[in-house]
């Protein structure tokens, strides 16, 4: 995939931590001469310097063969400017941070792909770590529903019980789901796709579904009291 990162700073250097890894062709564009150079000797990609919310700059960052754009700057302005640009330039995905929610419905009718205001998901993430300690990962779903990733402590009323005779027992209702289950035995990781007769062992890594949220009781029937 060829993918365009507009900025390198706070989460574009995040961005390109993955992608560079991976099999992508990345190129940046980063308009702070600095910034520019520090991507450049950091990263094995192209690092262009210069704005991207100028078409020939785009087009040298190879707009005309990208499959996608991740506009990553902390201006709403900037990146609005620079979607609107790719969007005639035929770069079939467009992905950005949004500061402001207010400018939301703007960039949903660019038809970009939004991670909504990145400082408010770090803080909430850092509040639930004070509030839910035992969560080891968590995400927000629509409503109240959420998914999150707890170990299962040796006291929780699930440990050593199969899914079948915890449904029976009233600790899995309807609106939770165990997803996956992560379990080392002698050094050894593998992941269980849970099943209705999978034995929930303390210690398991599992990631839950819950329709309800991370509530007391959702919890508690994994991290124990």
């Amino acid at each position: 995939m060829y993918v365009i990162v507009v900025g390198a700073g706070q989460i574009g250097s995040q961005v390109l931590d993955l992608a560079t890894t991976t099999e992508n062709e990345v190129v940046v564009v980063e308009r702070d001469p600095e910034v520019a150079e520090a991507a450049s000797r950091e990263y094995d990609c192209l690092v262009l310097n210069g704005d991207a919310t100028n078409r020939e700059i785009l087009e040298d960052a190879g707009a005309d063969r990208a499959d996608a754009i991740i506009c990553t700057t902390d201006e709403d302005a900037t990146n609005l400017m620079v979607l609107f640009l790719a969007k005639e330039l035929d770069i079939a995905s467009l992905v950005t941070v949004v500061q402001d929610p207010d400018h939301l419905g703007i960039f949903e009718r660019v038809g970009a792909t939004i991670l909504e205001n990145p400082q408010r998901l770090i803080a909430q993430y850092l509040f639930r770590a004070v509030q839910r300690p035992a969560v080891e990962d968590f995400m927000e779903l629509g409503g109240d529903a959420e998914i999150f990733e707890t170990t299962v402590a040796p006291d929780a009323p699930i440990a050593g019980l199969s899914l079948r005779d915890a449904g029976e027992s009233g600790l899995l209702g309807d609106d939770v789901l165990l997803v996956a289950i992560e379990r080392t035995t002698d050094g050894t990781e593998e992941v269980i796709t849970p099943r209705g007769g999978t034995t929930v062992e303390p210690g398991d890594v599992v990631t839950v579904f819950s329709r309800v949220g991370m509530t007391d009781d959702v919890l508690e029937t994994f991290a124990g009291l």
